[in-house]
């Protein structure tokens, strides 16, 4: 058992750390399942102060959300670099999204497991999230579209579809690079760097992207022959 700190200690930090402690164990134990009692002892405090500090664990949850929310937005945008090319943005920012992922796994496994699965008010704070991201990629392949020439063949309805499935896609391969071991730990052997894992999502995104953007489209194998004016009537 985790004994109680008696030593003062100013309110954020002390806040900082129950808020460290809820992220690990909301993380591990999922919304429902973690309790007050186990993120006080994580954090070597009372649970009387928990609930002062930080009120219901409801508040709480949507705290740690907030601030986990932040960090991440903060970690993408510190990585960018504006009026670079849209691929080297984007590449930028892929690059700080996956080491933020790598470095927080915790924080990382909340917004995208435990907050999505249990309704608003959470799922509200991590799509508003997810949809200032989404807008920020959007805009870097309409730009893309513009320096390519292609801005009427890349509707802006497409360019809108095409920023989201980049977006999932990320999501879903941050959580590949992130998988933890059985007690929640990521990285290691075997763990590839954010660099690598930007690598990856460029060279299956920005490579595509551009045959799109050259004027290729993809169409069922046969599909244009049997749909040619030889085959009509036929």
């Amino acid at each position: 058992m985790g004994a109680v700190k008696s030593k003062r200690v100013p309110r954020a930090v002390r806040e900082r750390e129950m808020l460290d402690a809820a992220v690990l164990t909301f993380a591990r134990r999922g919304y429902r399942a973690a309790s007050m009692d186990e993120i006080a002892e994580l954090a070597g405090v009372s649970k009387p102060l928990v609930y002062l500090y930080l009120n219901s664990k409801e508040d709480l949850f949507n705290t740690v959300i907030r601030r986990e929310s932040k960090a991440l937005r903060a970690a993408v945008t510190a990585a960018a670099e504006p009026g670079a090319a849209p691929d080297r943005q984007l590449w930028s920012g892929l690059q700080g999204f996956f080491a933020h992922t790598a470095e927080h796994p915790y924080g990382w496994a909340v917004l995208h497991q435990q907050a999505r699965t249990h309704g608003e008010p959470f799922a509200r704070e991590v799509a508003a999230l997810r949809g200032e991201i989404v807008e920020c990629v959007t805009e870097l392949l309409g730009a893309a579209a513009k320096e390519a020439g292609c801005v009427g063949e890349l509707a802006e309805q497409e360019i809108a579809g095409l920023a989201h499935a980049l977006v999932g896609a990320a999501e879903s391969l941050a959580e590949w690079a992130n998988v933890r071991t059985g007690d929640g730990v990521s990285g290691g052997p075997g763990h590839p760097s954010a660099k690598n894992t930007a690598a990856t999502m460029m060279n299956f995104a920005w490579t595509g992207l551009g045959r799109v953007m050259g004027g290729e489209r993809w169409t069922p194998s046969g599909l244009a022959d049997r749909e040619s004016p030889s085959h009509a009537g036929r």
